[in-house]
């Protein structure tokens, strides 16, 4: 993929044919991401633990005329993982969007929640990476990797230590793989989103004090809503971005800039 020439018109962001799989994919930001490349033309593998949440994601995309197979299963488990991509036809796109956050002070974070962000940001992510880079290797024909980021891989932020850390972690993979996988015509990206309202963002939006501190911070002076990461995803994961790769892509409305 990294030798074709960019498309000169808008085709370039279209998947047709293309086969996508997103981590994560029944809430939020995974939910976004799926209805993005259905609605450009792909086959979405929509993953999640719940199968309520997957089916309806799917439904949502067959019943706009799109193509979607749910797929319940828990990234952190690797008996799962094996199953998933064993049974994968294709695979052209990743969005590697499963994570979590727990917003606390740094000196009480429990060696519970720290092992838990750990395995799910971290391992889990590296692990969703590599069985999605050995697909694409074996299949031949490139492909396009997403991390899910965040604008706190870049900066750091109070109660949010541990959270950092873990993404501070996805954008040296992102770089590290798409060294590596180059050769192989196969992209890899990471998209690092601001504060976004999604079902992980919910509670703490609710203090109208740390709504108006996040909203203080953003140039753009208000926060970020699903569709804003819509066509972000898109575009990487499409041929109109064939030159990009080891790069963060920030949806931050310009929090990282001050």
């Amino acid at each position: 993929m990294t030798s074709q020439n960019p498309p000169s018109d808008a085709s370039g962001f279209r998947l047709d044919g293309r086969h996508a799989l997103i981590t994560g994919a029944g809430k939020g930001l995974g939910r976004a991401a799926a209805l993005a490349l259905g609605a450009a033309g792909a086959h979405v593998y929509a993953v999640a633990r719940t199968a309520e949440d997957v089916a309806g994601v799917c439904a949502e995309l067959i019943g706009r005329g799109g193509d979607a197979t749910p797929i319940v299963a828990d990234v952190t488990k690797s008996e799962d993982l094996r199953r998933v991509f064993g049974e994968l036809p294709r695979l052209d796109v990743l969005v590697n969007n499963a994570g979590s956050n727990i917003p606390e002070p740094m000196v009480d974070v429990s060696e519970d929640h720290l092992d838990y962000l750990l395995g799910l940001n971290v391992r889990a992510a590296f692990l969703v990476a590599q069985a999605a880079a050995r697909c694409m290797a074996a299949q031949g024909g490139g492909g396009s990797i997403i991390h899910m980021s965040s604008q706190m891989g870049h900066v750091g932020a109070v109660n949010r230590s541990v959270y950092c850390m873990t993404k501070h972690a996805i954008e040296g993979l992102t770089k590290a793989m798409a060294v590596e996988l180059a050769p192989l015509g196969i992209r890899v990206n990471s998209l690092a989103p601001t504060f976004i309202e999604t079902p992980l963002t919910s509670g703490f939006m609710k203090d109208p004090d740390f709504r108006r501190w996040v909203i203080d911070r953003l140039p753009v002076g208000r926060l970020g809503t699903e569709q804003d990461i819509m066509g972000a995803v898109v575009f990487l994961a499409s041929p109109a971005s064939t030159m990009i790769t080891g790069t963060s892509l920030r949806v931050d409305g310009g929090w990282t800039a001050q």
